[in-house]
């Protein structure tokens, strides 16, 4: 609802920053995503929502290789003094340290804060000294070395969004439409500019979902843009059975 009052309300009034990250907020593939099992699928996932919405997308650093928040043991090990504030606060009004750090661990601040993962060296390359904050004990599985080897990465499905971006007027100047408004699985929407469309299906979740084409949406034409699994180009959409965080995004005539 936020995200399409931001695209209806603000056409020809405004321009929008499409943002998910930043240093206040927790990472998004840990927030609204599954960091573990589907952290590629939901952080492309993600990011193909956002990115062909109107406004111009923030990337925050990280975000394009997929880090996740993380999990210090001790409270010590914490900066950010909104965090810290809180936990010895709950702590003096009955809260245990478990529920505490279980709820830092999720919407704490500086989980947006650790320093980015360029390699699988110490400190993940960052530095050679002592960071302000400890490393993501992930560092060794998501880093930009890692993330440049592999042709399917995260990174270089960003790199893939934003050349579409620059390449496809409709992104910048299309109209915006919610599909399937009362979905609480599916966000679809599409873009329209003159008689071309781009449909953009996303699964939120991390079960199955089925896409039904809303009968007003008329084509004869239809191309796949970009998408996060494998998907034969002669598939109808008429009817579609997601797969777990799954994203497509096609191009009607």
């Amino acid at each position: 609802k936020v995200l399409s009052k931001w695209q209806t309300e603000l056409k020809g009034e405004g321009w929008n920053s499409l943002f998910w990250n930043n240093h206040d907020l927790p990472r998004i593939v840990s927030r609204w995503g599954n960091d573990k099992e589907y952290r590629v699928q939901s952080a492309k996932m993600l990011a193909t929502l956002l990115h062909f919405m109107q406004g111009t997308p923030y990337i925050y650093q990280g975000e394009e290789i997929g880090m996740t928040n993380v999990k210090y043991e001790s409270i010590d090990e914490y900066d950010d003094i909104e965090s810290v504030n809180y936990y010895y606060d709950k702590i003096e009004n009955g809260y245990t340290h478990d529920e505490m750090m279980e709820a830092i661990w999720k919407n704490g601040r500086d989980n947006a804060r650790t320093p980015i993962q360029w390699n699988d060296s110490e400190n993940a390359g960052f530095t050679k000294g002592e960071p302000w904050l400890k490393v993501n004990p992930n560092y060794k599985d998501v880093n930009v070395n890692k993330a440049l080897e592999d042709e399917g990465s995260i990174f270089y499905y960003y790199k893939k969004l934003i050349k579409l971006r620059k390449e496809n007027d409709i992104i910048v100047y299309g109209d915006y439409k919610l599909l399937l408004e009362d979905n609480d699985k599916i966000f679809a929407y599409t873009r329209s500019l003159d008689r071309e469309k781009i449909l953009v299906i996303v699964n939120f979740l991390e079960e199955e979902a089925e896409f039904n084409l809303p009968e007003d949406i008329d084509f004869n034409e239809k191309e796949l843009l970009i998408s996060n699994y494998e998907v034969a180009k002669e598939e109808s959409i008429d009817n579609l059975n997601l797969r777990p965080y799954e994203a497509r995004v096609y191009r009607l005539k």
